[in-house]
């Protein structure tokens, strides 16, 4: 109810329809005389769209427990008959459902503007690779995309449950994803074995789709192992400092 009811709430979600819808439309303006496939452009919109729709879901995930200590709520509902266990698992869902939401949205605009605009069977060119499926390409894409978005949430909603600061959550969360890349150049897996331990380069799964290996010739199971690890020390801290923590002080 507090994520629905807010104002921005749509506005973040009627952004990500708009450019969803629009994007591909423009494509088709500015497409040569050999204009992308249809998926093509699904995966081409999906680039930037789920960069928005990443940041959209780290703001809505910084607030969700930082907001309460700020509003000065938090002591209303740990007076209600619930364990803390229960009302910080309930906001975080309701962040996941968020992000699932703007997702399903986001896939939905893409797909009927970039069908509408473009043709299904026509060749590819440039971004799904050769001989490769193209429906599956830009399914995989997206599936990877999410798994990018749904580390970088957990990293937010732990460091708001933590610091109860939203700024912060969404700051220090925007800078790893914007710098993600660099540090994966500075501690290459390739040079540095204890590099495929930190989590910058497992983050993109997407090397995935064409290769059997990552950066580091680390494998698909390696790669999801340490996501795996890294998200239960996420949400192990957040469980942890939340039970704990004295809202009085």
């Amino acid at each position: 109810m507090k994520i629905y009811r807010r104002v921005r709430t749509w506005v973040m979600l009627g952004i990500l329809v708009l450019i969803n819808l629009g994007l591909p439309f423009l494509f088709s303006l500015t497409s040569s005389e050999t204009p992308p496939n249809m998926w093509e452009s699904f995966v081409m919109t999906m680039t930037f769209s789920f960069f928005l729709n990443t940041i959209f879901s780290v703001i809505i995930a910084s607030d969700s427990v930082a907001a309460e200590f700020s509003w000065g709520t938090i002591k209303l509902l740990l007076i209600r008959p619930w364990s803390r266990s229960k009302i910080l698992l309930s906001k975080y869902i309701a962040v996941i459902l968020f992000s699932v939401f703007g997702t399903v949205l986001l896939f939905s605009a893409n797909y009927i503007s970039s069908a509408i605009w473009f043709n299904s069977h026509s060749q590819t060119t440039f971004i799904i690779p050769p001989d490769y499926n193209a429906s599956k390409f830009a399914l995989l894409t997206l599936l990877c995309n999410y798994v990018n978005l749904f580390m970088t949430v957990a990293l937010a909603f732990m460091i708001s449950t933590v610091f109860r600061t939203g700024g912060l959550a969404i700051g220090l969360s925007l800078f790893i994803m914007f710098t993600k890349g660099i540090f994966t150049v500075l501690f290459d897996p390739d040079k540095y074995v204890w590099a495929n331990f930190l989590p910058f380069s497992h983050m993109d799964l997407s090397v995935f789709i064409t290769s059997n290996t990552g950066l580091g010739g680390v494998s698909l199971p390696f790669s999801i192992s340490v996501l795996a690890v890294y998200f239960l020390i996420f949400v192990g801290i957040a469980w942890f400092v939340f039970n704990k923590r004295d809202v009085a002080t």
